[in-house]
């Protein structure tokens, strides 16, 4: 049996307060307006039910972190159940004393988990000292696609969306949408020029990696003023040809639902063949740190 030749996904963008329980809530409620309106694969913020602690060097914010299988995806996995769809959610997963990773599962419309993908790049950048918190990701395959009804879904996470490998082996185990689960802002510290200039650089590089491997992408950030970062939302959908579908605003809490036409992967890739024309046998230094 042909499968559909379209998918509608729903991207959750809200602010995240002090309460887990609360942004656990928020998160589920919209979650609900999403799957009302059709969407068979929501994807949350990245750790969404909390804020954004990495903002600064804490060892006390460990303990926000859950293990998974755990009490959220516990939550989610009923929640996907009696909905009937997939949820991708990020999250700050405990795997052991000492050992934390930040983590996004795909749950499926039967509750249960299908796959885990752990965050690979980590950031260390003023107001995002992720290093402290995060061991990269040293699962096997590194780059995860979890089956999400109809599609097949890159697991990636915010700091992922500004490398080109990371979407290019995603793409080459046959993802046809990338999620980018975010937390990603403006510092007070910047003039707005600047401020401006990085997320319109956010939006084009997220938009390139659609462009070049002819596959959806789906970034999903979070809103409002934590500390010194004012997040900037601008949650989006872009097709296979870069085309932005839908974005959210800079500031709502809102259930985004986009319709995808899967045929588009196809159109697009006889256009412009990338996949075909890639020099497998010249790639050798891309194992190298740099060229020298």
């Amino acid at each position: 049996m042909s499968r559909p030749d379209s998918f509608r996904i729903g991207l959750v963008q809200h602010a995240c307060g002090d309460s887990t329980q609360a942004n656990t809530d928020r998160c589920i409620e919209l979650i609900r307006q999403a799957a009302e309106a059709g969407a068979r694969l929501v994807v949350t913020p990245e750790l969404f039910t909390t804020r954004y602690f990495p903002q600064a060097e804490d060892p006390a914010a460990f303990d926000l972190a859950e293990p998974v299988p755990g009490p959220t995806t516990q939550r989610l996995g009923e929640l996907a159940a009696q909905l009937g769809i997939y949820i991708s959610a990020s999250l700050f997963e405990k795997r052991a004393a000492g050992l934390y990773h930040n983590s996004s599962v795909m749950i499926g419309p039967d509750g249960a988990i299908v796959q885990r993908y752990r965050k690979m790049h980590i950031p260390d950048d003023p107001g995002f000292f992720e290093k402290f918190y995060f061991t990269p990701g040293d699962q096997e395959p590194g780059w995860a696609v979890a089956p999400a009804g109809q599609v097949r879904a890159g697991m990636l996470i915010c700091w992922d969306q500004w490398f080109p490998e990371a979407a290019r082996l995603s793409a080459l185990r046959g993802a046809e949408v990338l999620l980018y689960p975010t937390a990603i802002a403006w510092s007070d510290d910047e003039p707005e020029e600047e401020q401006q200039r990085q997320r319109e650089a956010w939006i084009t590089v997220q938009r390139s990696h659609a462009i070049a491997n002819g596959v959806f992408i789906c970034a999903v950030n979070r809103v409002g003023r934590e500390g010194a970062l004012r997040f900037w939302g601008s949650s989006f959908v872009a097709d296979p040809g870069g085309t932005i579908l839908a974005q959210g605003d800079t500031d709502s809490e809102q259930a985004l639902v986009v319709d995808c036409d899967l045929a588009r992967i196809e159109q697009v890739r006889r256009m412009w063949p990338f996949l075909r024309d890639r020099r497998v046998d010249a790639y050798a230094d891309l194992g190298r740190r740099y060229g020298d």
